[in-house]
C-alpha cells in the first residue's frame, strides 16, 4: 500500500491528507486528515495579495533603524562632550553635569541642561549666558528692522545661534559660543547622498526664476486620467509650462516661482530641438502656504523640488547655510526657518561651512593649534585603537571634529553572506586547524558585471522568438505563427543583433520591431503584425554596463586607440561598482585617467554615472568565464578559450568515447553536436550540460532519511518573507505528519502531492493585477445586478432573475463580449461600464448598445437582449470542459441553445469544419445557419482581435500539448522551491533530478473539478 501525503498550501493555512492507497486492487483509505493555521496577521496576507511583500517584523526594524539613529546622534554628542572636555570649552554648568569618569560624555542622572542657558537660583529662572552677542545681533536688526522693536516686541534668543555662525566665518567668537556651535551642527548635519543616489544631470543648468503668468489656456482631456486636462501656462517672456489640472487654475496675474532645467552643450550654448526651439523644463514650486494645505504624501513628491530650491537659492546667494538663514531672517523676520527657509540639504553645505569656521577659529584659540591636546583627544577617544590612533594622529582639530566626530559615516555593513552561492564553482583551501582541505562555495557575481551583462543578451537573443499575430497558409488562418527563422536566418544575423542590443541599455518589443527589424504597422491598426514571445509591454535589459560606458566615453573631446577594450572596460566598472563615496570615486577616476592618459573631462564625465545596483545573477565569474565560450557564436566564438576541461568533455562527445564522468542525460541532448564547430551559440543549458554535466537546477541533490533530517530554510533565505514563512510551516507540518504516523522512519512517504494556492504561484506583479482586477469585479458584480434589476422592470425581456448568479454570468459573458468586440466604444459607454452604479438612464443607453451590437459566434445571428436569459441562449465552453478544464471568461460565449447541443464536445473551429452550412430551426420559431470556414474566420478576426486569448481559442483545431503540459505542471518559483525541498524526501536512489518523480503538483482548476464530481456522487 502507498502512503501518499497531499499538501494543500495557501497563505492562511496549509491543509494536509495522509492516504493509504493500493492502486492496482483499487483500493485506498484515509489516514487522516487536518489543517495548520499560520501565525500571519491579516493586514500581512492584505499587503501580500495585494503585491506588497513586507514581513511582520518590517515595522519593528523601523522604530529599530530611528532608535539607532538616536544612539548614533548621542554617541556623536557624548564624544564631542569629551574634546570640547579637554579644550576645556564648555561652561562650567554644562560640563558639571556630564560624567567624565563612568560614562564617559554622558550626562548624569536625571540632568540635561541647555548649554546656552544658566538657571539663576536668586529669580528662579533661566538666563541666556551668550548676552553680548545677543546684542550685538539687536543692534543689527534695529539697523535693518526698527519696526521690529515696536510695542516691546521680541527676539528669540536662539537666533543667537544663526548670527554666530556668520560672524564666525570672520572674527573670534568666544570657547563657549563656538562648542555651543559645534554642538548644534551635531544635531543639523543635513543628508548623506551616495552617488546615484539622486537624479544625475548631466550638461543641464538650473535655476530658479519667479514670473508672472498672463494667460492660461484650456487643452484636451489627459489620456490617463480622464477627469484632468492639460492646460498651457504663458509666463511673461514668453515661456509656457504645460501641465494637468482637475479645474481651471486661477493665476493669471499671479507670480509663481519654476525650477528651470535648461540643457547646455560643449560650449555652453542652449541646446536646441529639431524644431529650433530651446531645450528647456519648467518645473513649478509651491509656495510653503500651498504645501502646508497638501496631505503628507503629497508633501512627500514635493520634497525633492524644495530640496533644489534649497540647495539652488545657497548656491546662487555664494553664502554658507548659517550665514544664508540669518540674512534672510534679517530681512523676513518673520520667516519660519526649520520646514520652510532650510529642508534636509547635502550634508557638504553644512560640512563645507564648519570647515570654514573651525579654520578662521583656529587663528584666534591656540588650543585648537595645540598638538599636545589634540594627542591628549586621540588617546581620550581611541585608548585601544592604536591603529587608528596613528592613522589620524598627524591629522588637526579640524579633521577631528569634521571626519571622525560631526560628520563621520559610519560604512555600510556587508550583506555579502546574503549573496547566493554559485551552483557549480567551489574554492578549495587549507583548515590551518585540522591540515583538512575543505571546499566552499563561490559567490554569485554582481548582475553589472560586464561578463554577467554578456551572458544575460546570449541568452535573451538565443531564447527569441518572433511571431506572426496573424498569417494565412493554404487558405487556413494561423495565429501567433512562429517566423523567427524569417527574420533570423544565419549566424551572421544573430551577432548583428547581438551588436546593435550591446550598445543600448534596455530594449522594448516594438522598438525591436521597428528599428533592427524594419518592420511597420499596418494602416488602421493598432499593434505590429508581429510580437516577440516576452511580455509585450515589458522593457528588457540589454548590456546595461557596457551601454553606459560608452555614452559617456561619447562625450570625451579625445581617447586613445582601442582603449575600451574588455580589460579596461572591466577595471572602470570595478571603480564604478565598488567606490560608493562620491569624494573617493572621484579620486580613484583620476588615478584611472592618470594611468591611461585620458584627462580631466573624463573624471568630470564618469564621476556622475549612477550608483550600479546592488543585484546579483545566479553564477559566479569563474562559472560564466566557462560557459560563455560556448553561448558566443560568429565573430566572438573562440575555440582557444575554453578551458581545457571543457574541451576534453567535447571531443568524448563527438566520438562517443565512454567516459563514466559524462552523464547519459548529457549524451543524450548533445546527441547532435558531431564536431566542434557545433560547439558555439549553445543554449545557457546546454552550454551547463556540456561544461558541468548538469543543469544549474541540479544544485545539491540530497536525501533527507527521517524526519529530523528535514532542514528549515534560512531567515532570509527567500526575498519574499511571506512566502518563506509558509514554506518553513510546511516543512514542519510534513516533519510532524511524519513523526506521528510513521515515527519518523525512512522511506515513510511513497509520493507527495503538492496544491499551490494561487495567491502563493503568482508573483508580485500579478497579485497586483489580481487585487486590481477583483476591485473591477466588485463593480462589475454591483453594476450588473442594477442592470438586471433595470431589466426585470422591461415588460419586453422575458425571465429576468436580478439574484440568480446564472443570470449574472450571463450578462457578464454579454457585456464582456461586446466591450472586447468592439473598436471603437463611445467614452461615455466605456464610463458607464466602469461605474459601480449607474443611474437608469444611463442603464437604459447600455442596454441599447449591448442590445445592438452582441452576435453569435457560430451563425452571426444577433442575440436579442429580450431572449438572453431564457433557455433559447445557453454559455457555451469553446474549448469543452469534457477535453480540457477551463471556465475562465476567455472560454466561454453566448450561443443559440440548439447550436451549442449540436456543438457538443468539438472545439470552435472543428464543429464549424464539420457542420458549416447547416440550418438550425430555434425554439423561437427562427432559423440560423452555421458559418462557413471562411465566414467564421474573418468574423472572429474582426470581432475578437480585442480579446486575443478568445480568438485564439475560438480558432483552435486541436487542444496543443503545450497548453496540456501548463495546466498540469506549475513551474514558478515558489513551486519549484517546495517542489525541490520535498523530494528530498521521496527521492528514490540514483535519481539525479532536482524535483523527484514522486513529488506531483495538481493544478486548481483540476481539484475544484475533482470536488464537482465528488459532489455530483454525492
Amino acid at each position: 500500500m502507498k502512503k501518499i501525503l497531499g499538501l494543500d498550501l495557501g497563505t492562511n493555512s496549509i491543509g494536509w491528507a495522509l492516504i493509504s492507497q493500493d492502486i492496482e486492487n483499487n483500493q485506498g483509505n484515509i489516514i487522516d486528515a487536518g489543517s495548520r493555521i499560520i501565525p500571519m496577521s491579516q493586514d500581512v496576507l492584505d499587503n501580500f495579495n495585494s503585491g506588497i511583500s513586507k514581513s511582520q517584523t518590517a515595522e519593528r526594524t523601523g522604530y529599530r533603524g530611528i532608535r539607532r539613529l538616536r544612539e548614533r546622534h548621542l554617541l556623536r554628542r557624548e564624544r564631542l562632550h569629551r574634546v570640547l572636555n579637554i579644550l576645556g570649552f564648555l561652561p562650567a554648568h554644562y560640563s558639571n553635569s556630564i560624567d567624565f569618569e563612568k560614562h564617559f560624555g554622558q550626562f548624569k542622572k536625571e540632568l540635561e541642561p541647555k548649554l546656552a542657558y544658566l538657571f539663576n537660583e536668586e529669580t528662579g529662572k533661566f538666563e541666556f549666558i551668550f548676552q553680548n552677542s545677543f546684542n550685538e545681533m539687536i543692534a543689527d536688526f534695529k539697523q535693518n528692522q526698527p519696526q521690529l522693536f515696536e510695542d516691546d516686541k521680541k527676539i528669540p534668543y536662539d537666533w543667537t545661534i544663526y548670527y554666530l555662525r556668520k560672524i564666525a566665518l570672520t572674527v573670534k567668537i568666544e570657547k563657549e559660543e563656538l562648542a555651543w556651535l559645534l554642538l548644534h551642527f551635531n544635531q543639523k548635519r543635513g543628508y548623506y547622498q551616495l552617488r546615484g543616489e539622486d537624479e544625475i544631470i548631466e550638461d543641464k543648468k538650473e535655476e530658479i526664476v519667479s514670473l508672472k503668468i498672463t494667460d492660461v489656456i484650456e487643452g484636451d482631456p489627459d489620456k490617463k486620467k480622464k477627469e484632468k486636462k492639460w492646460y498651457n501656462i504663458v509666463l511673461e517672456n514668453g515661456w509656457i509650462y504645460k501641465s494637468t489640472f482637475f479645474s481651471k487654475p486661477d493665476w493669471i496675474g499671479k507670480t509663481k516661482e519654476f525650477i528651470v532645467t535648461t540643457e547646455i552643450d560643449e560650449k555652453g550654448n542652449v541646446k536646441k530641438d529639431k524644431d529650433g526651439y530651446e531645450k528647456r523644463k519648467l518645473s513649478i514650486l509651491p509656495s510653503f502656504e500651498e504645501i502646508e494645505k497638501l496631505s503628507q504624501n503629497e508633501q512627500n513628491k514635493l520634497y525633492k523640488k524644495i530640496k533644489v530650491k534649497t540647495e539652488i537659492d545657497i548656491r546662487d546667494s555664494n553664502k554658507t547655510v548659517g550665514r544664508y538663514i540669518y540674512d534672510t531672517l534679517l530681512q523676513k523676520p518673520n520667516q519660519k526657518i526649520r520646514g520652510k527657509l532650510v529642508r534636509t540639504i547635502e550634508r557638504k553645505f553644512y560640512k563645507e561651512e564648519l570647515k570654514q569656521i573651525l579654520d578662521k577659529q583656529k587663528e584666534f584659540h591656540t588650543e585648537l593649534q595645540s598638538k599636545t591636546l589634540y594627542n591628549s583627544c586621540l588617546e581620550e577617544l581611541y585608548q585601544y585603537n592604536e591603529a587608528h590612533r596613528n592613522n589620524i594622529g598627524n591629522k588637526d582639530f579640524t579633521h577631528l571634529f569634521l571626519n571622525d566626530i560631526i560628520f563621520y559615516q559610519r560604512p555600510l555593513k556587508s550583506k555579502k553572506s546574503l549573496i547566493s552561492n554559485c551552483k557549480f564553482e567551489f574554492r578549495t583551501y587549507k583548515n590551518h586547524e585540522t591540515g583538512l582541505l575543505q571546499k566552499s562555495q563561490i559567490k554569485c557575481v554582481s548582475k553589472s558585471h560586464p561578463l554577467y551583462q554578456e551572458l544575460r543578451l546570449w541568452k535573451f537573443i538565443k531564447d527569441l522568438k518572433i511571431y506572426e499575430r496573424e498569417k494565412n497558409i493554404d487558405g487556413k488562418l494561423h495565429t501567433d505563427y512562429n517566423v523567427t527563422n524569417d527574420f533570423l536566418k544565419t549566424e551572421d544575423d544573430l551577432v548583428a543583433l547581438y551588436d546593435w542590443l550591446n550598445e543600448r541599455k534596455e530594449i522594448k518589443q516594438d522598438t525591436l520591431l521597428t528599428t533592427f527589424f524594419k518592420i511597420k504597422k499596418k494602416k488602421g491598426e493598432d499593434k505590429l503584425p508581429y510580437r516577440w514571445n516576452y511580455v509585450e509591454e515589458k522593457e528588457y535589459p540589454c548590456n546595461e554596463t557596457h551601454s553606459q560606458i560608452i555614452s559617456r566615453f561619447s562625450k570625451l573631446s579625445s581617447i586613445p586607440d582601442n582603449f575600451l577594450n574588455k580589460e579596461n572596460e572591466f577595471a572602470l566598472w570595478h571603480i564604478l561598482y565598488s567606490v560608493e563615496d562620491k569624494h573617493e570615486t572621484e579620486k580613484a577616476l583620476k588615478s584611472f585617467a592618470d594611468k591611461y592618459n585620458l584627462g580631466f573631462d573624463f573624471v568630470e564625465s564618469f564621476k556622475k554615472i549612477p550608483l550600479f545596483k546592488k543585484e546579483y545573477g545566479a553564477y559566479s565569474a569563474k562559472a560564466i568565464k566557462k560557459l560563455l565560450p560556448l553561448m558566443r557564436m560568429g565573430k566572438y566564438w573562440n575555440y582557444n578559450i575554453i578551458d581545457d576541461n571543457t574541451k576534453q568533455r567535447m571531443e568524448k562527445i563527438i566520438t562517443n568515447e565512454y567516459d563514466e564522468k559524462i552523464k547519459d542525460k548529457v549524451r543524450e541532448k548533445a546527441i547532435n553536436l558531431t564536431e566542434i564547430s557545433h560547439f558555439k551559440g549553445l543554449p545557457e543549458w546546454l552550454a551547463a550540460y556540456i561544461v558541468y554535466n548538469r543543469h544549474s537546477e541540479e544544485e545539491k541533490i540530497t536525501k533527507w532519511h527521517t524526519a529530523n533530517d528535514i532542514k528549515l530554510l534560512e531567515q532570509h533565505s527567500l526575498r519574499n518573507p511571506i512566502v518563506e514563512q509558509v514554506i518553513n510551516e510546511t516543512l514542519q507540518v510534513v516533519r510532524d505528519i511524519w513523526k506521528t504516523y510513521g515515527e519518523g522512519k525512512e522511506n515513510f512517504f511513497d509520493e507527495i502531492h503538492i496544491e499551490l494556492g494561487r495567491e502563493m504561484k503568482n508573483p508580485k506583479k500579478d497579485r497586483e493585477k489580481i487585487t486590481k482586477q477583483n476591485t473591477e469585479n466588485e463593480n462589475t458584480n454591483l453594476r450588473i445586478k442594477a442592470l438586471l434589476t433595470e431589466l426585470l422592470n422591461d415588460n419586453n425581456i422575458e425571465n429576468v432573475r436580478p439574484y440568480s448568479p446564472s443570470q449574472q454570468e450571463l450578462l457578464k459573458i454579454y457585456e464582456d463580449g461586446v466591450l472586447n468586440a468592439e473598436n471603437n466604444i463611445p467614452e461615455d459607454i466605456l464610463k458607464i461600464s466602469k461605474t459601480t452604479q449607474p443611474n437608469p438612464s444611463e442603464l437604459n443607453k447600455y442596454k441599447l448598445w449591448l442590445e445592438q451590437k452582441y452576435r453569435s459566434p457560430y451563425t452571426g445571428a444577433i442575440i436579442p437582449l429580450n431572449k438572453l436569459f431564457t433557455p433559447d441562449y445557453e454559455i457555451e465552453h469553446i474549448i469543452p470542459q469534457s477535453r480540457f478544464f477551463d471556465d475562465s471568461f476567455s472560454n466561454k460565449i453566448i450561443c443559440e441553445a440548439e447550436v451549442n447541443k449540436l456543438k457538443d464536445n468539438q472545439l470552435g473551429l472543428e464543429f464549424i469544419k464539420n457542420h458549416h452550412g447547416e440550418k438550425v430551426s430555434l425554439n423561437f420559431g427562427k432559423t440560423v445557419e452555421i458559418f462557413s470556414e471562411e465566414e467564421y474566420q474573418d468574423f472572429v478576426k474582426t470581432h475578437y482581435s480585442k480579446s486575443r486569448g478568445k480568438m485564439k481559442k475560438l480558432l483552435l483545431e486541436d487542444i496543443p500539448e503545450k497548453m496540456i503540459e501548463r495546466q498540469l505542471n506549475d513551474t514558478r518559483y515558489i513551486s519549484k522551491v517546495v517542489k525541490n525541498l520535498l523530494s528530498n524526501i521521496v527521492r528514490e536512489d540514483g535519481e539525479q533530478e532536482t524535483t523527484s518523480k514522486n513529488v506531483l503538483s495538481s493544478n486548481g482548476n483540476q481539484q475544484l473539478q475533482l470536488w464537482r464530481n465528488q459532489s455530483k456522487h454525492k
